[in-house]
């Protein structure tokens, strides 16, 4: 991240820029930093100018406390700056639901993308993002990033062998040192269930992805997101997974963003 800008509460966040043409913001999802998303900005610069970004708490950029999702939506608002005073927002998992909210919340959006935002199929499911936010606030709040980091693991499914495998891998530094960042991606996500109200208020067109080969309830997380949305749009990747190909997605992307 060669560049830098300064949220309304004075946190520096640290941002690349690539291509011409439309602007378009890349949000990262849960335990992740900008370069995670480098990847697909490479491909959509060849058709708009991308932004992507270290949220903040991650890589290069700063953070300031206390957390607030509103602070992540004044953050996007810096980089709608940065970028010309509006932008289409791209955002994965997580991120997505911070792009989402940023779009509801009156920044100068065009246009919203979403990859598989993570919302809670049903109350059951709900129920178990409410135990997981409870003992995260309990790990991160007793300083043991490690089992912070496991329980996000096996909320995503991860099984027990490929965690401990995980834990030995020399990824593993890198995971405790963005662990409190956890906390602030359960905090968009606001409980898990698919803000409905909150979607409904979205005056742009929302473009809904989920990987074809994804588990079904991710797909109907996807769905249920475009029919909130006045100007929604639903569409399945054949052959995809939550570990979307970015040379599958980016043209689906520069086509909407066009």
């Amino acid at each position: 991240m060669d560049k830098k800008t300064i949220s309304r509460d004075g946190t520096e966040l640290a941002y690349a820029r690539a291509g011409q043409g439309p602007a378009v913001i890349l949000v990262s999802g849960a335990m992740s930093t900008g370069g995670t998303v480098a990847p697909l900005a490479g491909l959509l610069a060849r058709r708009c100018t991308v932004l992507w970004y270290d949220r903040r708490g991650r890589g290069g950029s700063g953070d300031t406390a206390p957390y607030a999702v509103e602070r992540e939506v004044e953050d996007l608002a810096a980089l709608i700056d940065a970028a010309g005073g509006e932008a289409a927002l791209y955002g994965i998992s997580s991120g997505g639901a911070l792009a989402l909210e940023a779009a509801a919340g009156g920044l100068p959006v065009r246009r919203v993308a979403v990859y598989e935002v993570p919302y809670a199929r049903d109350e059951g499911a709900a129920d178990e993002r409410a135990a997981y936010t409870e003992r995260l606030t309990e790990a991160l709040d007793g300083g043991r990033r490690g089992d912070a980091v496991e329980l996000f693991l096996r909320l995503t499914g991860l099984a027990e062998e490929m965690i401990q495998r995980a834990h030995q891998s020399p990824m593993w530094a890198g995971m405790e040192a963005i662990a409190p960042t956890l906390a602030y991606d359960d905090a968009v996500l606001a409980g898990g269930r698919v803000p409905r109200d909150r979607l409904a208020g979205i005056g742009v067109p929302v473009l809904a992805v989920a990987g074809g080969d994804s588990p079904p309830w991710l797909r109907e997380a996807a769905r249920a997101v475009a029919e909130a949305v006045p100007e929604g749009t639903y569409r399945a990747l054949e052959g995809e997974t939550h570990m979307v190909d970015p040379n599958v997605l980016a043209p689906v992307l520069a086509e909407f963003f066009g």
